[in-house]
Formats: C-alpha cells, sequence, structure tokens
C-alpha cells in the first residue's frame, strides 16, 4: 500500500473489525476500495471520473481542462460515433447521437432494427470535453468504447426478449419507461429516444436493490436522483479537483465490489474495460504522444477497474477485439429532453431538469468560464476565455480521510430563492386552475424550511420545495392536466427539449423541410401548427399535400394529423387542414433518412418489406396495392404487389382475410373500372384464383368451427359478386354449384348462410325459405337459438342483397309470434350477436325497414304487414280470385299482392282470361258462368269489387299480343282449338257473369263440382 493512503486504509480496517457482524467480509471491501482508489492515482494516465448528468463532474471536467490542458482525451464513448460530434454545432442541446441499422447480419431478426443512442446535454462532463477537444487546435479527441455493433454482440441472446428487471439500462434494451421515471411527462417528450439501447457515458447507479434502499432509507429520501443530488452532487459542486477525483472513485469502487460477481453486466463491463484500455495503448503507441499530456475521461465505475488489461504499462495483458459483423450501421443526431433521458435510465422525473438548474447557479456564481462549441444553437454565448499556462499535476495526497471526516461545506441558506419558489409556484399554479393564494406561498416556504429540518439538512433542496408545495397546494384535487409537482419541475428548469439542426439532418429529412416550405410555416417549432391548404386555389400546394399523406403514412399519430380531407381511392380534396408538430417529432424524420433518400423511396421499401415477410397475407397485399396507387403512382410497381397478392392469395390455406380481401378487391375493381381503358392482368388473375381458391375451401369452411360465419360470408359473397367476371375469364359455374352442394353445416347460422346461397343459385324458392323460417319459429326447441339464424341471413346480404326484404320479414315474424318469456331473453342475445357479427350491415336492414314500415306512429295501428296479405300493390287494382290475369301480363313479381296468388303463374300458362288460365294451383275463387254463372260472392259485373279489376283486366286485353307470347314460351299455344280464348268483358258485363269461355272446359266443370273449396281459398287470399 503506498503511502498516500496508509491511514486512511488502516482507520476503515479497525472500524470495519470492530462493528461488523461479520470480521473479514466488510474490512476486506473497505480496505479493497481504498486499493482501488489508490491503483487509479498511481496510473500514469490520469483516469477522470465522472457521472453522467452530474453538475459536479462538468464543473469539475471546466476547471481541470484549464489546469491541465491535455492534447489527447480518451472519451468513454462508441468509437464508431466520432464523425457525429462535429454536428453538435448545428443543434441545440439536449440531442443524442444514435447509430441505426435495420438490415441485420448475424443477429437475430426478431431484434431489429436496432437503435444505440448516447445523450449529450450542456450540464454534462462529456459535452466540456468534446467542446475542449473541437474548439481547441492541436487537441485530439478519441472515443475508445465498444462499437455499436459490439453493443449488440456482447448482448445475451435472451435479454431482448426477455430483458433483467434488475439490469442497468446501459445495454438492456427496451427500458425506457422502467424505474423512477415510469411517471415522467406530461406528453411523449420523454418518448424521444422510443425503444433505442441507451448507453450512459459513466453511470453511477448502485446494482443492489438491498444496497439502493440501505441508501434511500437512511438518507431520508425517496429516489437515487435525491440522494445523489443530497450526498453527492451538492458536496463536491465546489470541491478541489483532486478531492472530486478520489471521492467519486471511492464510490465506484464501492458500488463496483457490492454488484453480484456472477452478473452479466459485470461480465459486460470487464469486456468494455478491456477493450478501452486495448485501445488507448493501441492509440498511445501509434501515435507516441506522452502519457502526462493525455486525459481519459470514462464513469467512476469503471475507473475503479480490477481487469488484468487495466493501465497503459507494459505488463499489461493483451485483448483480442472481435470483428464487426457485416451489419449496415446508419449514423446521425436525434433530438432529446430531459425526460427522455430520465425515462431512458431511469432517473426521477425532473432530476434532470434540476441538474441543469443546478449547473446553471454554479456556473453564474463562480464565474467559471465553461467551453461551448463554435455556433452552438440554444446556449448564451460567452466570451472566450484568456488562454493561461498548463498547471503541472500536483502529487497525489491523501482527501478523502478530511473529506470523510468532516461535514460537508454547503452554502448557505438561500432565502431568496427559497422564496422566489414559493411566489412563482404559486403564479403558475394559479394559470393552471389552482386556488393559491399568498397564503399557500407562506406554508409552502414555511414547510419547505421544516421538511429540510426534519431530513437533517442545512438548508432545504429543490426535493424539499418540491414536497412542500404538493402538501400546501394541490391537496387532493388535481383541476387540470398538470400536477403541482410537474408545476415544479417546469418552474425549476422545465422539460427542454432539443433539436437538430439543419444542416446536420440526413438528406431526406431536409427534404422534407424545402418540399414543405411553400406552406408558410416553421416547422422547427415543437408546437402544434394547423396548416390550411386551398387545392383549388393555390395549385402549387398540391406537392405539399401529397408529401403530407405519405408523412401521414410513415410517421406515428399526432406528427402530422388531418383535420379536413382525406385520400382515398377515387377521391380528391378540394381543401385541407394539417395540425402538424413535426417539430417535435423530428426523431422520426431523422429515422427515415436512415432508409432511403426521398419519402417516394421510403414508401416504396416499406411496401415491398410488407408483401414480402413471412406473415404477408393476400390482404395486407391488396392494402399496399391500395397505398402504391394513392401515394406512388407507379403502374410496374402497382402491377408487381398485384402479382404479389395472387401469389399469397393461392397459397393461403385459410379463410380469416376474406372479408378484408372482399372489400379491397371491389374498390380496386371499381377504381380500375373508372380510371383505365381495362383491368390489370393481376386483377383477373386474382379474382380467377379467388374464384377457384374460395371453391374449394368452402365445402370445408361451412363445417369448420374456427371459420365464422362472418368469413363465409364474404367467401360467398366473393363468389357471387366476382361470378360474372370469373365466368368471363374461363371459370366454371359447375364448381360453385359443387362446392355448395357438398357443404352441410350444423352451426345455426352458417345453415342460414347456406340457404341463401341455395336461393341465390335458385336451388331454394323463396317461398320454401318462407316455410322453413316459419317451421324454425315454431319449433320450441330451436327458438332459442333462432338469433345465430339470424346472423347469418345477415351475413347473407354481403352475398344475396335482395334477401334485406326477407330478413325484414323473418325479424318481424319472430317478434310478432314469440311469446313474452321467449322474447325477452332472447333480444340481449340477438343485439350480441349482431353487433359483434354484422355491424356494418345493420344499417341495410334499417334502410329496408325504413322503407317496409310506416313513416308515422298513427299509421302503424292500422297497418297490416305485405307479408301477411295478398292486397294488390298502390296503383294496381286487385282482381281477387283471378290473380292468373298478372302472370298472363308477365307481372309475375306481384305475387302475394293480392294480384299474384300460386296461380299466378299458372295463369301464364294459358296466357287466356278464361279456362285453365284462370286456375291452377292457387286459383283464388274465379269460376265460370258454367260452374253457376257467378265469380264469387259479391264479384258480379256491376258491384264494386268488379269495378276495381276491370282496369286491370282491360289493360291486358289491350296486350294481348304480350300474353300470346307468354303463352307461347311456356309451351301453350294460342292455336290449340281446345284451349279456350279471350273473353268479351263487354259481353261478359252484359251477360251478368255468364259463361267465360266460347265453351266449357275440365277445369269448369270441376269448379261447379267443389265450389265450396274454392270459395274458401278466395277467402283466404281476399281476406280483408
Amino acid at each position: 500500500m503506498s503511502e498516500p493512503f496508509g491511514a486512511l486504509r488502516q482507520q476503515l480496517v479497525e472500524a470495519a473489525t470492530r462493528f461488523a457482524a461479520a470480521p473479514g467480509a466488510v474490512p476486506e471491501i473497505l480496505a479493497g476500495i481504498v486499493d482501488d482508489v489508490d491503483r487509479a492515482l498511481r496510473e500514469e494516465l490520469e483516469i477522470f471520473p465522472v457521472c453522467h448528468h452530474s453538475p459536479a463532474s462538468a464543473l469539475a471536467m471546466v476547471r481541470r481542462l484549464r489546469e491541465k490542458q491535455p492534447k489527447v482525451i480518451y472519451l468513454e464513448l462508441c468509437e464508431d460515433l466520432a464523425p457525429l460530434l462535429t454536428e453538435l454545432r448545428n443543434c441545440r442541446l439536449p440531442v443524442a447521437l444514435q447509430a441505426f441499422a435495420s438490415e441485420l447480419d448475424t443477429f437475430p431478426k426478431d431484434w431489429g432494427p436496432l437503435s444505440v443512442i448516447a445523450p449529450i446535454t450542456e450540464a454534462s462532463a462529456e459535452y466540456q470535453a468534446i467542446a475542449y477537444a473541437l474548439d481547441t487546435p492541436g487537441v485530439e479527441l478519441v472515443l475508445v468504447d465498444r462499437s455499436t455493433d459490439h453493443v449488440f454482440q456482447w448482448q445475451p441472446r435472451a435479454s431482448a426478449a426477455e430483458p433483467d428487471p434488475h439490469a442497468d439500462p446501459d445495454t438492456d434494451p427496451g427500458t425506457a419507461g422502467h424505474g423512477e421515471a415510469a411517471a415522467a411527462g406530461e406528453d411523449d417528450a420523454g418518448d424521444l429516444h422510443g425503444d433505442a439501447v441507451g448507453i450512459e457515458i459513466g453511470d453511477l447507479r448502485p446494482r443492489f436493490a438491498e444496497l439502493e434502499a440501505h441508501l434511500l432509507h437512511h438518507g431520508k429520501v425517496r429516489h437515487w436522483s435525491e440522494w445523489w443530488d443530497q450526498y453527492v452532487e451538492q458536496p463536491l459542486v465546489d470541491a478541489d479537483y483532486a478531492t472530486y477525483r478520489q471521492v467519486m472513485v471511492l464510490i465506484g469502487s464501492l458500488f463496483r465490489r457490492l454488484a453480484p460477481s456472477d452478473a452479466d453486466r459485470v461480465t459486460v463491463d470487464e469486456d468494455r474495460e478491456r477493450y478501452m484500455w486495448t485501445r488507448m495503448r493501441e492509440h498511445l503507441a501509434a501515435s507516441g504522444v506522452d502519457r502526462a499530456d493525455c486525459l481519459y475521461v470514462c464513469g467512476a465505475f469503471h475507473a475503479a477497474s480490477r481487469v488484468e488489461q487495466f493501465g497503459t504499462g507494459p505488463d499489461a495483458a493483451p485483448f483480442e477485439i472481435t470483428p464487426r459483423t457485416a451489419t449496415k450501421w446508419l449514423y446521425g443526431l436525434i433530438p432529446s429532453s430531459h425526460s427522455a433521458i430520465e425515462g431512458q435510465f431511469g432517473l426521477a422525473p425532473g432530476s434532470v431538469s434540476i441538474a441543469a438548474a443546478t449547473w446553471a447557479k454554479a456556473v453564474s456564481r463562480s464565474k467559471l468560464d465553461t467551453f461551448q462549441l463554435e455556433g452552438q444553437r440554444g446556449s448564451r454565448k460567452r466570451a472566450a476565455g484568456s488562454a493561461v499556462a498548463a498547471v503541472p499535476a500536483a502529487p497525489v495526497a491523501d482527501q478523502l480521510s478530511q473529506f470523510l471526516a468532516s461535514p460537508p461545506d454547503l452554502h448557505g441558506f438561500d432565502e431568496e430563492e427559497l422564496l422566489g419558489w414559493c411566489v412563482d409556484i404559486v403564479r403558475l399554479a394559479r394559470r393552471n386552475g389552482y386556488l393559491a393564494s399568498t397564503a399557500d406561498a407562506i406554508a409552502v416556504f414555511e414547510t419547505s424550511i421544516l421538511l429540510a429540518g426534519m431530513r437533517n439538512r442545512a438548508r432545504p433542496t429543490p426535493y424539499d420545495f418540491q414536497d412542500a408545495a404538493v402538501t400546501c397546494i394541490e391537496k387532493d384535487v388535481v383541476p387540470g392536466r398538470r400536477d403541482v409537482r410537474r408545476l415544479c419541475e417546469i418552474l425549476l428548469g422545465g422539460d427542454r427539449i432539443g433539436q437538430v439542426g439543419y444542416d446536420a439532418l440526413p438528406p431526406l429529412a431536409r427534404d422534407v423541410y424545402d418540399r414543405l416550405a411553400p406552406i408558410g410555416l416553421d416547422l422547427r417549432k415543437s408546437t402544434v401548427q394547423r396548416a390550411l391548404l386551398d387545392l383549388n386555389g393555390r395549385p402549387e400546394l398540391q406537392p405539399c399535400s401529397h408529401l403530407l399523406w405519405m408523412l401521414r403514412y410513415l410517421l406515428p399519430d399526432g406528427a402530422v394529423r388531418p383535420i379536413m380531407g382525406s385520400r382515398r381511392l377515387g377521391e380528391r380534396s378540394i381543401q385541407e387542414s394539417w395540425d402538424l408538430s413535426i417539430g417535435k417529432h423530428q426523431r422520426y424524420i431523422i429515422e427515415l433518412g436512415y432508409e432511403g433518400v426521398t419519402v417516394e423511396q421510403v414508401v416504396e421499401r416499406r411496401l415491398r418489406r410488407t408483401v414480402y415477410a413471412p406473415d404477408a397475407t393476400a390482404a395486407t397485399a391488396l392494402r399496399a396495392v391500395e397505398d402504391s396507387i394513392l401515394f406512388l403512382g407507379s403502374r410496374r410497381f402497382t402491377d408487381e404487389l398485384g402479382a404479389r397478392a395472387v401469389e399469397l392469395l393461392a397459397a393461403e390455406r385459410t379463410v380469416d382475410d376474406a372479408p378484408d380481401v372482399l372489400r379491397r378487391i371491389r374498390r380496386l375493381l371499381a377504381h380500375y373500372r373508372a380510371t383505365e381503358p381495362e383491368l390489370p392482368a393481376w386483377c383477373g388473375a386474382f379474382v380467377t384464383a379467388g374464384y377457384a381458391h374460395y371453391c374449394t375451401l368452402l365445402p370445408t369452411a361451412f363445417v369448420d368451427d374456427e371459420t365464422g360465419v362472418r368469413q363465409v360470408g364474404a367467401m360467398l359473397g366473393f363468389l357471387f359478386s366476382m361470378e360474372g367476371l370469373a365466368l368471363s375469364l374461363g371459370c366454371d359455374r359447375a364448381q360453385l354449384e359443387i362446392a355448395v352442394r357438398q357443404s352441410h353445416p350444423e352451426a345455426p347460422a352458417k345453415v342460414a348462410l347456406l340457404w341463401a346461397a341455395h336461393h341465390q343459385l335458385g336451388l331454394l324458392p323463396l317461398a320454401d325459405l318462407r316455410a322453413r323460417c316459419a317451421e324454425l319459429l315454431g319449433n320450441p326447441l330451436v327458438v332459442p337459438t333462432f338469433p345465430q339464424y339470424l346472423s347469418g341471413f345477415v351475413q347473407a346480404l354481403e352475398p344475396v342483397p335482395k334477401l334485406a326484404a326477407f330478413v325484414v320479414e323473418v325479424m318481424s315474424d319472430a317478434f310478432a309470434r314469440l311469446p313474452d318469456p321467449v322474447l325477452l331473453p332472447w333480444l340481449p342475445t340477438l343485439i350480441t350477436t349482431l353487433r359483434d357479427q354484422a355491424a356494418e350491415l345493420v344499417p341495410v336492414l334499417i334502410r329496408e325497414a325504413g322503407r317496409t314500415f310506416p313513416a308515422t306512429l298513427p299509421a302503424v295501428d292500422s297497418w297490416v304487414p305485405p307479408w301477411t296479405t295478398p292486397a294488390a300493390p298502390t296503383g294496381a287494382a286487385g282482381l281477387p280470385g283471378a290473380a292468373g290475369l298478372a302472370g298472363a301480363a308477365g307481372v309475375a313479381g306481384a305475387v302475394g299482392a293480392g294480384f299474384a296468388g300460386a296461380a299466378g303463374l299458372a295463369g301464364a300458362a294459358g296466357g287466356r282470361l278464361t279456362g285453365a288460365g284462370l286456375t291452377g294451383a292457387g286459383f283464388a275463387g274465379l269460376r265460370s258462368g258454367a260452374a253457376g254463372g257467378s265469380f264469387g260472392d259479391g264479384f258480379v259485373p256491376g258491384s264494386d269489387r268488379w269495378d276495381a279489376a276491370m282496369p286491370v283486366a282491360r289493360l291486358l286485353a289491350e296486350h294481348r299480343a304480350a300474353c300470346d307470347g307468354v303463352a307461347e314460351l311456356l309451351g301453350l299455344s294460342g292455336a290449340d282449338e281446345a284451349a279456350p280464348g279471350w273473353v268479351d268483358l263487354d259481353a261478359l258485363g252484359a251477360s251478368g257473369g255468364g259463361d267465360v269461355g266460347p265453351g266449357g272446359s275440365p277445369v269448369q266443370a270441376l269448379l261447379a263440382t267443389h265450389h265450396e273449396a274454392a270459395d274458401a281459398v278466395e277467402a283466404l287470399l281476399v281476406a280483408g
């Protein structure tokens, strides 16, 4: 042991032996930290231990650089970030150096994209060293830490998927937002670093949670940041360099020796130390510079290193540095903020802002001439200090004994500063909705002093003031979005957000700023700005609008947000309104520059990467086709994406995306039909492939429990709606019929969907479908599952839209026929089923119901559902009992409207007004004169019913050629002598309802024999 620290070592060993419960362990630790201090100070290459964003470290760095004036500075920072340091001149701090990689080699693919950041603030020793080295002629700055590629080479493979909650955030991805900073920030300023891996220079946080808890408990503080400020920062702010250096190495050694020896983090740290000492020895050997003119800036934890490669002496062990991988790294600067740094490295909210305020106050008090890069934005310009001669290094002396034995020499209580804080916080609180007054300012002042006394502090700290303000002002209500703790952070310095200057931006970001210049807004501002684009009045703004829509596609929500206007196929906005926050989201635009030179190139690369991804589907490929049309307008590239969509559809084995596929291909076909003379080749290939694909999978989808009714409905919608185009391109309709016939579902919703498909193919008439639904409603065992059938019918509106009226009819019958004990428990199931499975089709039913039901409430009482009565439609007075007239006129669509019973088609069989043409399966009571000389009760020539029917009969008689043509199509020629002829209506009325034809017929005889049955049929069809 060297002489300077012998007494201190002996004193600590004796104290540890006396008070330790297990003699041997504690004395060894205390003696070891003194040895580490001695070893670090005896190294010929001067080691400068720092803590990142520490005002005390920054002040000590300024003093030491002024005294020593080193010619070489070795800095603990990734060596491949060196070219970025000169660009700091064009930035407003805080900013972060970033290395980014999206094309990975060797690393697991799920790690990508890789991102490493190193934040820089003015109140940090590293920035002072960088500014000194870059602006001082003849000074060389050498970065000696591992490269960003080695950061991930040394990263444990499992940590990316499952990060260690106890690991330090230096090398663990995904740590932002954990720890004390989980509640930091009131907006997204704390997310400026994203999920990048943070490289913190000079980390000094204990690795053992037990040690940290012990320090916090006995220090009467809430978190580590407050403990560090109280017991390290404040005592060392005005300490001399020798004391600062020895204390920092002492603390680093203590935390290092208490860290678990088998931790992966310690292994990585030791490899980093071997790497740095190897790089320094290589540079010393290559440059021949004197070690006395060099300064090694590293974290206090690394200053107390015990690896065998430590030092620059000839006896240091060698270390082999592995080569980098072929991963292509891109470098740049991104904006940072105090809250982003706090979130990245697990610091308490507001701690970096308080450190910045402490730095500014200490610089002002000490009149220290700090270093600042020439041309640096956002900081007050300082006059260059006069050059002074370097001070030779003094021999090492023990400063620790006095520092540890005496209380810290703190500045006295600054009453004026505390009063200013109290007045300002009350003013700020009132602006944010708090009912604060002068009395609250006095209470905050007195409470701050009280809390400092209770915590054994000579003067109130910003943390004491913050606790006092929360206690006296906030109470239990927060009227706005900012609480008092956040207001205190704003008051003490606020969350300062940095900005990267135009000249330091990548080409893509500069291109974005240049192309948006016609809008006339200062896009460097971090506030939200409103841009109004009159695209008709100012056509030169069209390129700006196009670029904004592409940025909307590429950037996260909030950066570019449309207020008015839209961008879809076939749409063109006349005016647009945008909320732009590009300055606040500058980081994302900078990272776009890592992917391409222009925004269009980035869009193309992302679309291509999307469609060729392992999990790509036909739906995602069709979406990429739409985006390509909207943003790029390249027919070649769009056709490439469309061809890829055909490949993906043919390779799919599920139909989960069938609804999305149907919606998008319909939209694309409509777009091409409206804008192109013919469809692209890939569209035809997609339709034919989809027709065959869905026909093949249809029987399986009907019986598969994992395939929902919505997917099956979308498959049928594709097959039926694309059938015409598919058949014109060579598909066979028999394939669809076979697929439908082979489908045998068991789920109620799919059964209803299959019935709808049978109806569309002509295999199931509407009358039979109505009968099946009536049978379901009449079966008490089926009634509880009837909502599932209804869901299937609603989904059937996609492939068979003409069933809308029928679905309204079925639902109305269900509400009318079911008793309340069945209906009321069924309603919630019906509502939830429709909401979950057919939400977008319910409006179709509502519109159909609006056309079916009365428009006014009084009309409901007298309204009769059209499907329950054969009443004639408006404008065609019915001829009850002569429904065949409608069929003979080719108006068979009037079936069920009082004029077309089941005899509608049978009437067409004769094409005449007499004989078999007036009879058939649904004859409604018209009897010949030979059958009794009457046409039914009350239906005789001259009666009201007769007069109402005459206009229709005369209309048919005036168009005999049409009726005869229908009869000939049905194979019933009017030239047949046995067939009855046309009725002379005038003669019929004059005879009082005599014989209606030139002769009798078997049908007339049958009606005469069974006239009671005919009367009963007529009564059913003409009821009411």
